[in-house]
């Protein structure tokens, strides 16, 4: 496996045994996944415009107000990082 699959199978881990995490590894892993979401746009060309409609946005706030946020709507957002960096991962025919 690569870094990504990895990284992949790491969030899919994280949110089925979301309760648990604590609150820095939530947002660790968060941050991680949105870094990579960006660089994996950046290497596929994808505008990045960081409009309300971006899915990363709900993933930024989610990170920033981990405190805030219940078991369940983290384990969304990690669910939601995976499906994006797997779809990046296949757009770039890894």
């Amino acid at each position: 496996m690569n870094h990504t699959t990895d990284f992949i199978a790491e969030l899919i881990r994280a949110a089925n045994g979301v309760g648990k995490l604590g609150d820095s590894e939530k947002h660790r892993l968060l941050e991680h996944a949105v870094t990579m979401i960006q660089d994996m746009r950046r290497q596929n060309v994808i505008p990045i415009f960081e409009t309300l409609t971006d899915p990363l946005i709900p993933l930024r706030i989610t990170a920033a107000i981990i405190h805030r946020r219940s078991n369940d709507e983290v384990k969304a957002a990690l669910l939601e990082a995976a499906d994006m960096i797997r779809t990046l991962k296949i757009e770039l025919g890894g």
